[in-house]
């Protein structure tokens, strides 16, 4: 054996939809083995997905005055605009970190140039089907060196084999550094209650919110009559339409319901919990999923802030070092560039609190009226002072402080003479 897979936490195959499990002799009872068709689930992974999509991303340079964004780096736009000729780049990044969410990795392929000046350039940046992608370790270094990592991508020409540095390998939770553990295959039980929940509405509503229950006769049918029957109220009793209808019931019959209510299965109260522990498991917020019962104006610009520190900081610094390693050479590192999200939109506070903001970054002589009016998207001042660093009046060196309550005395000689 000279390759050992990586261990595989996602299915090798996975069922389209309930006639498909079927016909395996798997029974689903209406739970769809898509655990993304679960709402909570769903909306989670559109949270996270629409939020990584919507921030700017732009190559920076450190450089001995500071940090500048390097606009004349033929990556900048590629990743800023377009990573590819089919996706822009917020349609890039909702599939990449949507992948890496439900999958728990996601792997993009980067396509070079090969041959010519410009050998080894990027051309584009393309996410794989991870339901296609299989992840080899080289246990006995036959290929390259020592426990190196292949990537196997299966399509309908035959297979590509690609090396660790020609991909972007993004990860969620991972044990091992190799494979990522997908969220849904942890919260499969918990998934599959909420479905079941959902599943239970659906037939409530269905059904014109009309219970089961016993039919009870006194004389004697035959199985024939039993059918009949038991097709006729459910005609008359079944359905939305039927909702809030008087039920006739023949002479001789008397019908009996057998379904508890909402209430009393706790529906509600066991539905917030489902909510609860598979958003806390993606690192959402209650009131990003439209869970109010405890938040008010102001702690939700709280936990806002908690979301990026808690949940989006570390998603975040794990695509900007993937990114710097993997698609700016060893030259370029060395030169001081580096890839950053920009979360000033996520973070952005009130036009009050903003404006106070700069103003004391601008009387502290930190930014210039020019820089502070960049940050608000405003159009620079056409003035040479709108670049000039000031300070208020009323600063003076440490040393210094005292010396202006020192009189000035006059020369010898006595009082000076107009």
């Amino acid at each position: 054996m000279l390759f050992r897979r990586a261990e595989k936490r996602d299915y090798t195959f996975t069922l389209a939809d309930e006639e498909a499990a079927k016909i395996l002799g798997i029974e689903l009872d209406g739970i769809s083995v898509d655990k993304a068709k679960e709402a909570t689930f769903f909306t989670c992974l559109r949270i996270l997905s629409d939020t990584i999509s919507k921030l700017p991303l732009k190559l920076h340079q450190e450089t001995g005055n500071g940090t500048r964004k390097a606009t004349d780096h033929y990556l900048y736009n590629l990743l800023k605009l377009r990573p590819n000729e089919y996706m822009s780049s917020s349609t890039f990044f909702k599939a990449v970190e949507w992948n890496r969410l439900y999958y728990g990795h996601s792997i993009v392929y980067i396509d070079t140039i090969k041959a010519g000046r410009h050998a080894g350039r990027v051309k584009g940046l393309y996410p794989l089907d991870m339901d296609k992608v299989e992840i080899w370790v080289d246990d006995k270094g036959v290929i390259d060196r020592n426990n190196a990592i292949w990537y196997i991508y299966n399509t309908l020409h035959g297979q590509m084999k690609l090396k660790h540095d020609e991909v972007l390998h993004f990860f969620g939770m991972t044990k091992d550094g190799i494979q990522g553990m997908a969220v849904k295959d942890y919260l499969k039980t918990l998934v599959e209650n909420a479905q079941g929940g959902q599943s239970y509405v659906n037939e409530y509503f269905k059904n014109g919110l009309f219970a089961k229950g016993i039919l009870q006769y006194t004389s004697q049918i035959n199985p024939e009559d039993e059918v009949r029957m038991k097709e006729r109220f459910q005609r008359m009793a079944s359905g939305v339409k039927n909702s809030g209808s008087i039920l006739p019931v023949p002479l001789g019959f008397q019908f009996q319901s057998i379904n508890s209510t909402m209430a009393d299965s706790q529906f509600l109260e066991l539905n917030q919990l489902s909510m609860q522990q598979i958003a806390a498991a993606f690192g959402v917020k209650m009131h990003q999923i439209n869970s109010l019962d405890r938040a008010t104006h102001s702690n939700i610009a709280e936990q806002q802030k908690e979301f990026y520190v808690d949940t989006l900081q570390s998603i975040l610094v794990m695509y900007e070092q993937e990114l710097s390693w993997k698609l700016c050479t060893k030259k370029e590192r060395n030169e001081g560039y580096f890839w950053r999200f920009n979360v000033d939109s996520i973070l952005r506070s009130s036009p009050k609190e903003r404006a106070e903001y700069l103003k004391i970054m601008g009387e502290s002589g930190y930014i210039s009226r020019n820089e502070g009016r960049e940050q608000e998207n405003l159009p620079r001042v056409d003035d040479k002072n709108a670049d000039t660093l000031i300070l208020n009046g009323n600063a003076i060196p440490i040393d210094m402080v005292g010396e202006q309550y020192i009189k000035e005395t006059s020369p010898k000689g006595g009082e000076d003479n107009e």
